[in-house]
């Protein structure tokens, strides 16, 4: 579990986060939505430690990362795995390779039990016979499930996906949210997705986070989205025609199904 206490966050005197709290909650896809500029990767930045707030705590687990000594600092990001909108993998090494390199950087670990652990996380995301195949070789959408594979090799308690689905298909995306669902839910991870895709918002959303303007507009639940009376919320959500129709689609098969 993460929590969010109070965070703000200037720029040169230009207010970027305000007061912001929240509880990233583990075995939940924890979702962070919100326009370019709301505060979504400045938000994720200080989660992480690349920025420090400018006032507010964030914990995990309890423990306040802000007051950590460096020592400490290390053991929380060896914790911490990472999926790239651009996936960020290395051209001139193997799919193996790729998995491989957090266990090279972060574990004393024999090559023998090295290359089990990259057996079993590459099984996991259906990627059996990619091991020898470099990233120019592969889809996008297998691209993604070796950043995946990479990002839980090192059994992360706390997993972050920026923009997971960007560039891909439709039915790509679907199943790379799929996967991620399963990931966290199978091994308790605390998930937080930065992203723009309705989608994943409405498969996937445990938990999210609207943000605006550098405030938290709206927190909820994918199945609270289909009733809010935001406005704001409303128009991000749902802009287009077919994404309103959609949500009275929504709203009518939950009410049909929680009639008695």
């Amino acid at each position: 579990m993460i929590e969010i206490q109070n965070i703000s966050k200037q720029f040169d005197g230009r207010v970027i986060l305000e007061d912001i709290s929240a509880v990233m909650e583990a075995g939940k896809c924890n979702l962070i939505i919100g326009t370019s500029g709301s505060g979504k990767t400045v938000l994720t930045k200080c989660m992480v430690g690349l920025f420090c707030p400018d006032n507010g705590a964030i914990l995990y687990s309890g423990e306040n990362m802000m007051k950590m000594e460096n020592d400490q600092r290390k053991l929380l990001r060896q914790q911490i795995g990472m999926l790239f909108q651009g996936t960020a993998l290395f051209d001139s090494m193997t799919v193996e390779q790729n998995v491989l390199f957090p266990l090279d950087m972060f574990t004393k670990w024999t090559l023998a039990e090295k290359k089990k652990r990259v057996n079993e996380v590459l099984d996991r995301v259906n990627l059996k016979d990619a091991h020898k195949r470099y990233p120019s070789e592969i889809s996008g959408g297998m691209k993604k499930r070796v950043g995946i594979a990479r990002s839980i090799v090192l059994n992360p308690k706390y997993l972050f996906c920026d923009e997971p689905n960007s560039g891909l298909d439709p039915q790509t995306a679907m199943v790379i949210d799929k996967l991620i669902k399963e990931i966290t839910i199978e091994f308790n991870i605390t998930t937080i997705v930065i992203t723009h895709d309705m989608n994943s918002v409405m498969e996937i959303g445990d938990h999210i986070v609207y943000l605006h303007e550098g405030h938290k507009q709206w927190e909820g639940t994918n199945k609270d989205i289909i009733f809010s009376k935001d406005e704001l919320l409303n128009n991000f959500i749902f802009a287009s025609e077919f994404l309103q129709d959609a949500k009275q689609l929504r709203m009518q098969e939950f009410t049909e199904t929680n009639t008695p």
